[in-house]
């Protein structure tokens, strides 16, 4: 019985981080999906006060892209307690 309550509350643990790692991964994805995209929005409010983005936040966009892919692949894959 006690082995059957360990395995139910790590399942239970497992699925909370797999949705932490979807909603972080989602986030991260987004922001960096703004900010390497950010000079293809047109012409809103936002491109007016920052300018035109410069290689650095192409840089940080395309690392938010790689870590929010590789949070929501950790989310897909469940494995936290090898």
């Amino acid at each position: 019985m006690f082995e059957e309550y360990e395995k139910k509350k790590k399942k239970q643990i497992a699925s909370m981080r797999s949705i932490k790692d979807y909603a972080m991964g989602l986030i991260i994805l987004l922001l960096g999906l703004f900010f390497f995209f950010r000079s293809k929005l047109g012409d809103n409010p936002i491109n007016e006060k920052l300018g035109e983005p410069d290689m650095l936040e192409k840089i940080f966009g395309g690392l938010c892209l790689l870590y929010g892919s590789w949070r929501i692949y950790r989310g897909y894959q469940k494995k936290y307690f090898n």
